[in-house]
């Protein structure tokens, strides 16, 4: 511990975003980065706690307390604290094989579960772990490294998302042959075309990519296994596969109206306008523009703010947010005892740029969609809600219950469907490997990621259902550890 007051000296502190006026003009990170003398102070702030809560990575009510990869937090707090950044690095290295992701987009269960974060702000964990390997990569302390040996043995990994990759790093760095297979014109899934650029500049994502590929990794894009490319060439052709396709199947809104024009998921939304920015910098006019339309967005969770932070950089007229669950408290929760994830009101950074453009918070909760309305042409041009609240039916479910008098009409050019996801696609690769499938439609897995397939594994959002990143690498690396374990009667892998 290097500074045992530090927590008592110090507030917590974060850098300053840039100014939503600023950043919506472009699609650049919005992140700030702190001085050095200040990232030593927040790393002060960490108590080296007896029983570290913040590197457990326990599930408690459904979400994650702590970090689902164990990141070894108190050891680089502390190494930051004494400016011994590179062996910071290396103790980061251990457990995350993308921090420059994680630093970037993880919620950062860790700081739920710091034990200063009971009585005081927890310690910034999420940024200093982001400014470690950014200075990594700057000092040119992360180079490739190709294994010294290899085992002859062939992996398939289908789906370059941060489950696919993460298994894909720790798999070749065992020594196996990798090959990573991705049906999008670009490597790294929901990192690449699902997290929008000034969230996670798509630089980064490149730069790790082409790092693994120096390794020894394969990439074979625009490749859909079960399409393109038949499950049963991939079974002949390799001595495992990992399944990392994600749970890409949307939710609907099967109401009145849903067949209109301008309805439409928020991944094909965010998918198009991260490919048209790449491609051209929105020049070729590939995607769906938000420009001067009224939108409405279905959803509150991280798609959903993506959407918003899209929509305001497109220059929408006006931008509304809906949320079916009630507005949280502003303080835990009785129910939501520490050390679980705090559930509480948020701003986010697409709320942010629309409250400092429109006036207020674009989120409405406790709203349910009734129905939507067209024009003559048949696109949409309206939505109807009503509110709502929650309480138990008679067989004890939580159900909706409408409030008479509530409903009102929004005016909407387009409206995007950020409901969340029902897991894999069933159809294409699942169904001619004949992977058995959960009660909720994930590819079924044992203790060891495999499926009911021989020599078939699982992993990520496609056997878990939607969830987290940093989940994601966890389960990537714990596939690939089965997978070493399988091929080679044993591993070493982490």
């Amino acid at each position: 511990m290097g500074k045992p007051t530090g927590f008592l000296e110090f507030d917590r502190d974060l850098p300053r975003d840039r100014q939503p006026a600023e950043r919506i003009a472009d699609w650049q990170e919005f992140h700030d980065h702190f001085a050095e003398e200040k990232l030593r102070e927040q790393g002060a702030r960490c108590m080296d706690c007896g029983v570290p809560f913040c590197h457990t990575g326990k599930l408690l009510n459904g979400m994650a307390s702590g970090c689902p990869i164990n990141n070894l937090i108190p050891e680089w707090n502390d190494l930051v604290y004494r400016g011994q950044w590179r062996e910071a690095l290396l103790r980061l290295q251990k457990t995350n094989n993308f921090p420059e992701f994680t630093g970037r987009v993880c919620p950062a269960p860790c700081e739920g579960s710091c034990v200063l974060g009971i009585s005081a702000p927890p310690v910034t964990i999420k940024t200093i772990e982001c400014e470690i390997v950014d200075r990594g990569f700057a000092q040119g302390w992360i180079v490739a490294e190709p294994p010294a040996n290899r085992t002859g043995k062939k992996i398939a990994i289908v789906g370059s998302g941060p489950a696919g990759l993460a298994a894909a790093a720790q798999l070749n760095r065992a020594g196996h042959f990798v090959t990573v297979f991705e049906r999008a014109d670009r490597i790294g899934g929901l990192l690449m075309y699902g997290i929008p650029n000034m969230k996670l500049d798509k630089t980064l994502v490149e730069r790790r990519i082409k790092l693994m590929a120096d390794e020894g990794v394969i990439f074979k894009t625009s490749t859909s296994v079960g399409h393109n490319f038949p499950a049963d060439k991939l079974m002949n052709e390799f001595d495992a596969v990992v399944l990392c396709g994600g749970a890409t199947k949307p939710r609907d809104l099967p109401v009145e109206g849903r067949g209109l024009q301008g309805i439409y998921f928020a991944m094909e939304y965010l998918h198009k306008n991260t490919q048209s920015l790449l491609d051209s910098n929105l020049e070729n006019g590939h995607y769906i523009s938000a420009k001067d339309k009224d939108v409405i967005v279905i959803g509150g969770g991280d798609t959903g703010t993506d959407c918003v932070g899209t929509s305001m950089r497109h220059g929408c007229r006006s931008l509304v947010q809906f949320e079916i669950l009630p507005k949280p408290p502003n303080e835990r929760a009785a129910d939501n005892p520490w050390p679980q994830w705090p559930k509480v009101y948020r701003m986010d950074y697409g709320q942010e740029e629309a409250a400092a453009l429109f006036g207020d918070d674009p989120r409405r909760y406790s709203v349910m969609t009734k129905r939507f309305v067209g024009d003559e042409a048949g696109r949409v041009k309206e939505l109807h809600t009503v509110e709502i609240t929650w309480a138990k039916d008679d067989s004890g479910r939580v159900v909706p219950n409408e409030i008479p008098g509530t409903e009102k009409v929004w005016k909407a050019d387009l409206v995007l469907l950020a409901l969340g996801f029902l897991g894999p696609e069933p159809d294409g690769l699942l169904a001619q490997l004949d992977v058995t499938l959960d009660p909720r439609g994930n590819v079924a897995i044992d203790d060891n990621c495999q499926t009911n397939v021989p020599k078939v594994f699982a992993a990520g959002d496609m056997s878990r259902g939607q969830s987290l990143v940093v989940w994601a690498i966890a389960d990537g690396r714990k596939a690939a550890r089965c997978v070493d374990q399988y091929l080679m009667g044993e591993t070493q892998l982490p």
